[in-house]
């Protein structure tokens, strides 16, 4: 595999020439992607960078995934506009076991070191802390943008965060990374393990840093928002939100995640064919097969998936259709009421406008809200 391929995507790999000469070594290198652990998804903007490690571990090379279970106590503060909340052990340990499940669907299970940062660095006495603290500058370290704009704000920033890079840095101490893979956004903590790396005696890294993957509403894509599609996410919900994905952002979704060129022809065509791509690389032919039958029978078509969830109809007769939507899928009743009134509602597959319906017309019926909402209603 060419440097070309290697670098794929990549936006800075630095310092220029640096991963030929890493690569003339002749022998595996030791590439290096570190994972804080502040959610239970590694969605596919965060496998970018995997896929670069995958890359490697095809040519015969080391991934060296290191859990932040340690800096997660810390939070790192690469572009945040405040101090992130700090989890609990029981929470950083549940969300590090998913991490590996899901990083394995990228990932050469065979080729793969996984490390945990607190292996060494909850070992650190104050003496070396304090020495290497003493590795990079705070001016150095409030050059960063993020800081710089907390300090223009007079936002507080906490000493646990100006330690954060040291931290990320001296894991590439500890691994002894030849390279270091992150996103864009990493660059600062990145270029940190280069100068701790020296400070320390050692060969510095080579850095490779991706793109991020912005989502269909154009932001940065966030677990707590729901914006991602997560590598272990159900089929069905991960090719109905692939199928988001607006048409002037198919050549950067393919890029990056597909790696390839848009496929020629309508753009559905080439959206269809992403979602089955994201599909099979997490859950194989038969489950993107049932994937893309469930989008078609429910979100083209309007029809009821196979499985619907069942609840039981309140007692009355007749029944307030508003209150029964409320309850079965979290609206307000009026809310209700407006889809209702907008032909949004369907009973057994005929729309409804009355807000008050005969028991029997609702017992054991399918109710649609809307096109992905349904519920069976179940008369005891």
């Amino acid at each position: 595999m060419s440097i070309e391929a290697l670098t794929r995507n990549a936006v800075d790999v630095l310092p220029e020439g640096g991963l030929e000469v890493k690569v003339r070594l002749g022998r595996p290198l030791r590439v290096k992607l570190g994972i804080d652990v502040t959610s239970p998804d590694i969605h596919i903007g965060r496998a970018v960078p995997l896929q670069r490690m995958r890359a490697f571990q095809d040519e015969g090379h080391v991934g060296v995934l290191i859990v932040g279970d340690y800096t997660t106590r810390i939070g790192d503060p690469s572009g945040r506009s405040s101090e992130r909340p700090i989890l609990s052990d029981d929470e950083i340990d549940a969300n590090a076991k998913v991490y590996l499940e899901q990083a394995m669907v990228i990932l050469d299970p065979d080729r793969t070191e996984v490390r945990h940062n607190g292996e060494w660095l909850s070992q650190l006495t104050y003496a070396e802390v304090v020495r290497l603290a003493r590795t990079i500058t705070v001016a150095r370290m409030l050059e960063r943008d993020d800081f710089a704009k907390r300090m223009q704000a007079q936002e507080p920033i906490s000493v646990s965060e100006l330690l954060y890079p040291l931290m990320q840095a001296y894991d590439s101490v500890a691994v002894q990374a030849d390279v270091e893979l992150g996103g864009t956004d990493q660059l600062y903590n990145l270029l940190a393990g280069r100068e701790v790396m020296s400070q320390y005696g050692l060969e510095p890294q080579v850095i490779l840093t991706t793109p991020l993957l912005l989502s269909w509403d154009g932001a940065k894509m966030s677990s707590s928002v729901g914006n991602n599609i997560p590598l272990l996410a159900p089929p069905e919900e991960m090719f109905g939100r692939t199928m988001r994905i607006p048409d002037a952002q198919l050549p950067e979704w393919w890029g990056l995640v597909a790696e390839r060129e848009v496929p020629a022809g309508e753009p559905m065509a080439a959206k269809l064919e992403l979602a089955r791509f994201i599909v099979r690389r997490s859950w194989g032919e038969e489950a993107t097969e049932r994937a893309e039958a469930h989008f078609t029978r429910v979100v083209r078509e309007g029809e009821a998936p196979d499985e619907v969830e069942a609840k039981s109809l309140p007692d009355g007769d007749p029944v307030h259709l508003p209150a029964v939507l409320a309850s079965a899928f979290g609206l307000s009743t009026s809310e209700a009421r407006r889809l209702i009134s907008q032909g949004g509602v369907r009973v057994d597959g005929t729309v409804v406008a009355e807000l008050d319906l005969p028991r029997k017309t609702l017992a054991n019926a399918v109710v649609q809200a809307g096109k992905r909402r349904f519920v069976k209603l179940i008369a005891e």
